[in-house]
């Protein structure tokens, strides 16, 4: 049984660029097949995002069917980080449409993320927006998570059939994908 879990199991390994600040993440053994999967990864994602210094503002990300260039045998692709959601460097409007990505992602640092309980410090924050097409009857599909340095998740939340309109990250998302 547990050779079983461990070869579906799918596996979260953070990449850093030459600052070591966050870069992405390699995705292992499968994609992530349901919103509660994509909703796990955004968990680890925004674990490492409460780490102090390791992301410098609220970033955005989308998953590529890429693998970086060093072989890894069971990757099946990454996570990558595309730009700020603002300033120098940030993904222009529809920019993210063609191919349109299975997953974006924003994360945001403890200096950008306004807790959720008052007696909560230092703690980071992220979404990810599994883009549908409502015209042909695919739902849009959504997560959202708040967790402290420590790792401990303070807010979790997934949900589908979203309207990309009801949540700021969530609009920004879908107008990074729109065509």
């Amino acid at each position: 049984m547990a050779e079983d879990a461990r070869a579906n199991a799918i596996e979260v390994s953070a990449l850093a660029s030459t600052d070591r600040s966050l870069a992405g993440f390699l995705l292992s053994g499968r994609w992530p097949e349901t919103t509660r999967e994509w909703t796990q990864v955004l968990a680890i994602a925004v674990r490492f995002a409460a780490i102090p210094g390791m992301l410098a503002t609220t970033t955005v990300f989308r998953a590529v069917e890429e693998r970086p260039g060093e072989p890894v045998p069971s990757g099946v692709g990454m996570v990558t980080t595309v730009g700020p959601v603002i300033g120098a460097g940030a993904p222009e409007p529809g920019s993210l449409a063609h191919p349109q990505p299975p997953a974006l992602i924003v994360l945001h640092p403890p200096s950008e993320t306004s807790p959720s309980m008052p007696e909560l410090h230092g703690v980071a924050s992220g979404c990810v927006l599994l883009p549908g097409m409502p015209h042909l009857g695919l739902d849009h599909r959504a997560g959202w998570i708040e967790a402290e340095a420590d790792g401990s998740v303070t807010r979790l939340l997934s949900a589908v059939n979203v309207e990309v309109t009801s949540d700021p990250d969530l609009a920004v998302l879908a107008t990074l994908c729109a065509a």
